[in-house]
Protein backbone atom coordinates (compact mmCIF):
# COMPACT_ATOMS: atom_id res chain seq x y z
CA UNK A 1 0.00 0.00 0.00
CA UNK A 2 2.82 2.40 0.87
CA UNK A 3 4.49 1.68 -2.49
CA UNK A 4 1.29 2.52 -4.35
CA UNK A 5 0.88 5.82 -2.48
CA UNK A 6 4.49 6.71 -3.26
CA UNK A 7 3.96 6.03 -6.97
CA UNK A 8 0.80 8.15 -7.03
CA UNK A 9 2.61 10.97 -5.24
CA UNK A 10 5.50 10.90 -7.71
CA UNK A 11 3.05 10.86 -10.63
CA UNK A 12 1.13 13.80 -9.16
CA UNK A 13 4.31 15.83 -8.65
CA UNK A 14 5.42 15.09 -12.21
CA UNK A 15 2.07 16.19 -13.63
CA UNK A 16 2.04 19.39 -11.61
CA UNK A 17 5.60 20.27 -12.57
CA UNK A 18 4.96 19.68 -16.29
CA UNK A 19 1.87 21.89 -16.17
CA UNK A 20 3.77 24.70 -14.46
CA UNK A 21 6.54 24.44 -17.05
CA UNK A 22 4.06 24.95 -19.87
CA UNK A 23 2.62 27.97 -18.05
CA UNK A 24 6.08 29.50 -17.68
CA UNK A 25 6.76 28.79 -21.35
CA UNK A 26 3.59 30.66 -22.31
CA UNK A 27 4.57 33.64 -20.18
CA UNK A 28 8.01 33.82 -21.79
CA UNK A 29 6.54 33.54 -25.30
CA UNK A 30 4.16 36.42 -24.53
CA UNK A 31 7.01 38.43 -23.04
CA UNK A 32 9.15 37.85 -26.11
CA UNK A 33 6.30 39.04 -28.36
CA UNK A 34 5.86 42.21 -26.32
CA UNK A 35 9.62 42.79 -26.35
CA UNK A 36 9.80 42.47 -30.12
CA UNK A 37 6.86 44.89 -30.48
CA UNK A 38 8.55 47.46 -28.23
CA UNK A 39 11.84 47.22 -30.16
CA UNK A 40 10.03 47.71 -33.48
CA UNK A 41 8.11 50.68 -32.04
CA UNK A 42 11.32 52.33 -30.80
CA UNK A 43 13.01 51.83 -34.18
CA UNK A 44 9.97 53.37 -35.91
CA UNK A 45 10.08 56.41 -33.59
CA UNK A 46 13.82 56.90 -34.19
CA UNK A 47 13.32 56.69 -37.97
CA UNK A 48 10.44 59.18 -37.72
CA UNK A 49 12.53 61.66 -35.72
CA UNK A 50 15.53 61.32 -38.06
CA UNK A 51 13.30 61.85 -41.12
CA UNK A 52 11.82 65.00 -39.55
CA UNK A 53 15.29 66.45 -38.91
CA UNK A 54 16.53 65.58 -42.42
CA UNK A 55 13.34 66.93 -44.04
CA UNK A 56 13.75 70.45 -42.61
CA UNK A 57 17.01 71.13 -44.47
Amino acid sequence: MQNQITRLLVLFIALVSFTSCSVVEGIFKAGMGVGIFIVIAIIAVVIFIVSKFLGKK
